[in-house]
């Protein structure tokens, strides 16, 4: 084996898997995002700080967007002074552009995120520009950000499919990738942003992507709309990829899809990667714990699979209790 690849572990007919996976949390941006109920500050700080508990190194905590547009997260700045910072922790933000990113960079942000869409018509709808005007403007985010030391991290959507447009060419996937990664973007999380991807087309887009950028480059960010995101996470797991971006409990939802679940629920995935002999640091019973408080803060029960039965097992042996 090359010393300078990294160590994998053999699991069966899947081949080689990666040792050690990182997941990336989003609940408290993309999911209280999506959510209708604005929560306290208080809250949100309470809800990472249990994330922080269970092991959790990186998590994307809110959004510098005008609060016009998201007023969920208008208190970007209070928030990240509550949850201060912590050793071995990276929060990061979502940044649309470069007012945005003065705000992230005086509230002390080690990373930033951009958002680019693959669909014309969704960038169109989302964010009033065309694919062109985003990336120029997330190539300008970019280079500022890594001139004031920080890191970028690159968001595109509907690289499965479009809600307007339906199927999405691969090669305008690779050709904004391939940008993205020019421009100086350490990472691209790529979004299945309705929830339409099959196993099958997630081996197409990777295989694509691969032939241009090494397999850290890529992140997947998969919703469940369909219930097909643990088995595109699988997918990409055999491919190499080693950032998957999660949500506690399952958080968020997509417009286009109502009453549809929303992202990949961060316990089902490191139930599945602990079981498959993979590590990510996280203490899954501690990261149950944080799905409880998302749930009780939220006011109404969760989508994630993991969450929902270790909470049905509590709540059994707690009866079994107290009818001995």
């Amino acid at each position: 084996m090359d010393p300078k690849e990294p160590a994998r572990t053999r699991v069966g007919l899947l081949g080689q898997l990666p040792r050690k996976v990182d997941v990336y949390e989003v609940g408290p941006r993309d999911g209280l995002q999506n959510e209708l109920r604005t929560l306290p500050t208080r809250d949100k700080a309470r809800l990472i700080n249990a994330l922080v508990a269970a092991g959790e190194k990186r998590i994307e905590v809110t959004s510098f967007v005008s609060p016009k547009w998201i007023p969920q997260l208008a208190d970007a700045e209070e928030l990240l002074k509550q949850v201060g910072r912590r050793p071995g922790v990276v929060f990061s933000a979502l940044v649309p552009n470069l007012k945005g990113l003065e705000r992230a960079q005086a509230a002390g942000l080690e990373e930033a995120a951009v958002f680019i869409s693959a669909s014309e018509a969704h960038s169109k709808k989302n964010i009033n520009k065309t694919i062109a005007e985003a990336l120029a403007g997330a190539k300008e985010v970019t280079a500022a950000a890594r001139k004031g030391g920080m890191r970028v991290r690159g968001y595109l959507s509907t690289v499965w499919g479009c809600p307007y447009e339906g199927h999405v060419p691969v090669e305008r996937v690779v050709d904004i990738c391939r940008q993205l990664v020019d421009a100086g973007i350490y990472q691209l999380s790529l979004g299945d942003t309705i929830g339409v991807g099959t196993p099958r087309q997630t081996d197409e887009i990777l295989g694509a992507l691969l032939q241009h950028m090494p397999v850290d480059t890529l992140a997947l960010h998969l919703h469940d709309t369909r219930g097909t995101a643990l088995a595109n996470a699988l997918v990409g797991l055999s491919a190499g990829v080693t950032t998957f971006d999660t949500s506690i409990g399952g958080l968020g939802g997509c417009p286009y899809a109502p009453g549809a679940a929303g992202n990949l629920a961060s316990e089902d995935a490191v139930f599945m990667l602990h079981g498959m002999g993979v590590d990510t640091g996280i203490d899954l019973d501690k990261l149950v714990e944080a799905g409880e408080i998302a749930q009780e803060l939220i006011g109404r029960k969760l989508a994630g699979k993991y969450l929902q039965a270790a909470l049905g097992e509590r709540e059994k042996k707690s009866s079994r209790r107290a009818q001995t």
